[in-house]
């Protein structure tokens, strides 16, 4: 069994990178957090062009199939880049539409979704009652526990969380009802499952970013005469947050291919815990520096925690695990 990614997915990801690299993503997240969606909205659609969110949609509605490997992998680059924006939930929407099997809400809404032409959020049974973003998605799905679907708005304004760039709303209640019944139930179990799996791949990108940042300060900040990053000290935590991020990835890796819920939570769990403990590290060895907005390490540090948190938070994972 090869438990690797293929040459072709590595050239994915590479292409992602090499995308965010050139992107400006940092400005982008600042705008978002400032209630600008224009570049965080034109970066979400360059994105979309290079098939990312077709990769949650099946081939009748210009998707590729349904393929969370390779999407994990995608958004581990972006949680290795900041990119704001309800991107999981967009992801979530759509595989909350192709499992549904309902052709005319396939239509109507999956080509939007996968081109980058529309954007979505929502909320579902079991998880948050507040949907990310809801103040720049063109869309708002909520799944009831009864099983009905709607389309809905938000109510205004925003709330912000620890990051600024994730702003949180209530959605009303009523709204067109789209469909309801035990089959919304089930695709919604699918779309909970493909959220939780793409949080922890960006929790796994964060946490990357945030250990190769501190590496690299370490390397120039000095004290004595000698770069931090020479001290036993040192060297000891930033091996414990590489040796969390690692054991974290083959569970990733695992979830992805199997989409089991005891195999998701576990990797959303590991990777959660790894990216806040590389946030930890981070502001640490960064000392009051690392508190400044205007550093950009501030926007990976903002972004652990409540990614640890999004859809499903470290007790809920472990329940899930367990089979609780």
């Amino acid at each position: 069994m090869r438990f690797l990614p293929t040459e072709e997915q590595s050239d994915f990801a590479r292409t992602l990178r090499d995308l965010l690299a050139a992107a400006e993503v940092p400005a982008a997240v600042r705008a978002w957090g400032a209630a600008d969606h224009t570049p965080g909205l034109t970066l979400r659609t360059r994105l979309a062009g290079t098939g990312l969110f077709a990769l949650a949609a099946d081939e009748a509605h210009d998707g590729m199939g349904l393929l969370p490997l390779e999407m994990a992998l995608g958004f581990v680059e972006l949680g290795r880049a900041a990119v704001p924006g309800p991107v999981v939930e967009t992801a979530a929407a759509c595989a909350l539409l192709t499992h549904l099997g309902d052709h005319t809400l396939a239509k109507r809404f999956l080509p939007g979704l996968v081109a980058g032409e529309t954007s979505a959020t929502l909320t579902l049974p079991g998880g948050s009652p507040y949907a990310l973003d809801a103040d720049a998605a063109t869309h708002l799905f909520t799944v009831s526990p009864a099983g009905e679907l709607r389309l809905t708005t938000a109510t205004a304004p925003p709330r912000t969380s620890t990051d600024p760039s994730r702003r949180l709303s209530l959605p009303e209640d009523g709204g067109e009802l789209l469909a309801s019944g035990p089959a919304v139930l089930t695709a919604a179990r699918h779309a909970g499952h493909w959220a939780r799996l793409l949080t922890a791949a960006q929790c796994l990108g964060v946490g990357e970013a945030l250990l190769a940042r501190t590496v690299d300060y370490a390397k120039q900040r000095t004290q004595f005469g000698t770069p931090i990053g020479g001290f036993q000290a040192v060297k000891h935590r930033l091996a414990d947050t590489l040796l969390g991020l690692e054991f974290a990835r083959p569970l990733l890796w695992a979830a992805a291919l199997s989409l089991a819920p005891e195999e998701v939570a576990a990797a959303k769990l590991t990777a959660g815990e790894a990216a806040y403990a590389a946030a930890m590290t981070a502001l640490q060895l960064h000392g009051a520096v690392g508190y400044t907005e205007e550093l950009d390490l501030s926007l990976w540090l903002r972004k652990a925690r409540p990614l640890r948190d999004a859809w499903g938070s470290p007790s809920q994972c472990r329940a899930a695990v367990l089979g609780g």
